[in-house]
C-alpha cells in the first residue's frame, strides 16, 4: 500500500473544494484535507510553527484572488523550508503559458478541472504510488 499523505488544497471556490475533498476522502492514500482559499493563506499555514510538513502534498488552483497559483509557486519554490513540497495543479486554466510556467516551478502534475471522478482517482493513486516509491514525502 502507498504511504498516506495530508493534502493542502489551495482553492478559492468552496463548491470545487467540497467536491475534491469528497473524492479525496474516498482514497486510502489521503489521511486529511485542509483548504486554503488563496496563495497568501496557504503560505501562512505552511509557515506557521504548528504546520506539519511531513507527508504533505499541495493541490493548487491557478486562478485565485489576492495571490494566484503561479505567484504562490514562485514564493513556495523560493522558500528553503518549503521548496521541496510536491505540488499538483488542479485548475480551470487550460492555457499553455500557465502549464509551462507551472512545470517550470517543478509541479508533479497538472489537471484541468473538472476531471472526471474516475480520472481524478486514478491520478491521485498514481501520484501517491510515485511519492511513496520515491520517498519524496
Amino acid at each position: 500500500m502507498s504511504r498516506r499523505f495530508h493534502v493542502l488544497h489551495v482553492e478559492d471556490d468552496d463548491l470545487d473544494a467540497l467536491n475534491v475533498q469528497r473524492l479525496m476522502r474516498e482514497n486510502d492514500a489521503v489521511s486529511d484535507v485542509t483548504v486554503a482559499h488563496d496563495g497568501i493563506e496557504a503560505l501562512e499555514m505552511l509557515r506557521s510553527e504548528s504546520s506539519d510538513l511531513h507527508d504533505l502534498v499541495i493541490l493548487l488552483d491557478i486562478c485565485m484572488p489576492r495571490m494566484n497559483g503561479l505567484e504562490f509557486l514562485r514564493e513556495l519554490r523560493a522558500d528553503p523550508d518549503l521548496c521541496h513540497l510536491p505540488v499538483v495543479v488542479l485548475s480551470t486554466s487550460d492555457h499553455e503559458d500557465d502549464k509551462t510556467t507551472a512545470y517550470r516551478f517543478n509541479v508533479a502534475g497538472y489537471m484541468v478541472k473538472p476531471p472526471s471522478p474516475e480520472r481524478f482517482r486514478r491520478s491521485l493513486d498514481a501520484f501517491a504510488s510515485y511519492w511513496s516509491a520515491s520517498e519524496l514525502l
